[in-house]
């Protein structure tokens, strides 16, 4: 049989019952970009999702399922961003209103400020005036830092300012301290302390700290490490003299004069309370950030100035006393 030269007649050619594959239709490149964009920028992805949408309607283009993928991913990722933020300001604004509260956000180190001379000399500690809400709601939240040494915190809520002073005397390796805890002026403060000292909390620390400059000089005492950032896991807000001036008041940013004589908290920033405190045994200018909760006894004062003459270890008038000073014991009443 002998195959007829092309063109070929049927059932060979076109006329024949065989026509081949039909051609595939092409996706949608928006469909794609889509998708792709979904989890690279989420409201892209929603854009690109909607124009291939709309180009696969009237093209007849595949990709329909991979732009109804890319539309799903997207929208989902976006709300959760937006949840994510919406979240984030709350946060914000909770953090804002608990600084408002406390003062600063809490930092481990719990100090006072280097020795600085001011220009002027430095006012008086301002007249107490009681505020309206002195002792009503004493708070003592936790930190994030553990205690330096195991503790019950205090008991919250309203304390009364009677009796007006509690006497207390730290026992040192070097003599008794004997002090004055002005429960009247700061009860809040007060209450810590003597909580702290029946709890066995100072016993056995050292005073870690001592300063011997013309306009500051202090002995600080109260953290278990000995290295200035311990504290006991929780943190309360200032009192005295503090709570005499508007948070937004400038003056709390100029020194006055702490008396010789006061027994006064130690911190990172008003609110930031703990357990460490210093004794002042020589005027000395601070700003006013800082709760005074007693004061120090002459024989107590006698005693500090021994270990103050004996100057700091390093050589300098601020570092680690060169007498070891450790506290025995605490003892209230």
């Amino acid at each position: 049989m002998t195959i007829p030269p092309a063109p070929y007649p049927p059932p060979y050619g076109p006329a024949g019952g065989f026509h081949g594959y039909p051609q595939p239709r092409p996706t949608n490149g928006m469909a794609i970009a889509s998708l792709v964009c979904a989890f690279l920028f989420a409201p892209l992805g929603i854009v690109f999702g909607h124009v291939s949408m709309s180009q696969i309607k009237r093209s007849g283009e595949q990709g329909r399922g991979m732009a109804i993928a890319g539309l799903i991913i997207s929208y989902v990722l976006t709300i959760l961003t937006i949840l994510v933020v919406v979240a984030t300001i709350v946060f914000a604004a909770f953090a804002i209103q608990m600084t408002n509260w406390l003062g600063v956000p809490f930092q481990p180190n719990l100090d006072y400020p280097g020795p600085t001379r001011s220009s002027a000399p430095a006012s008086a500690l301002p007249t107490f005036k009681p505020p309206a809400t002195l002792g009503s709601n004493c708070q003592y939240p936790a930190t994030t830092e553990k205690a330096s040494k195991p503790n019950t915190p205090p008991p919250q809520g309203r304390r009364s300012t009677t009796p007006a002073t509690f006497a207390a005397t730290v026992v040192t390796n070097e003599g008794p301290i004997g002090l004055q805890l002005d429960n009247a002026k700061a009860p809040c403060t007060v209450n810590s302390f003597v909580s702290l000292a029946t709890q066995g909390y100072f016993d056995g620390t050292p005073c870690h700290r001592l300063t011997t400059s013309a306009v500051l000089g202090v002995l600080q005492c109260g953290d278990p490490t000995g290295l200035g950032t311990g504290g006991p896991g929780y943190r309360f807000p200032n009192e005295y003299p503090t709570n005499q001036y508007k948070l937004t008041d400038p003056a709390l940013r100029t020194p006055v004069l702490y008396p010789r004589g006061s027994l006064v908290m130690a911190n990172a920033g008003s609110g930031t309370n703990g357990s460490q405190f210093f004794m002042v045994y020589q005027d000395s200018e601070l700003p006013p950030t800082y709760t005074v909760f007693g004061t120090v006894d002459a024989a107590g004062l006698t005693t500090i100035g021994q270990i103050a003459a004996a100057g700091v270890e390093n050589g300098t008038d601020d570092g680690k006393p060169k007498t070891a000073v450790t506290i025995e014991t605490v003892r209230v009443g």
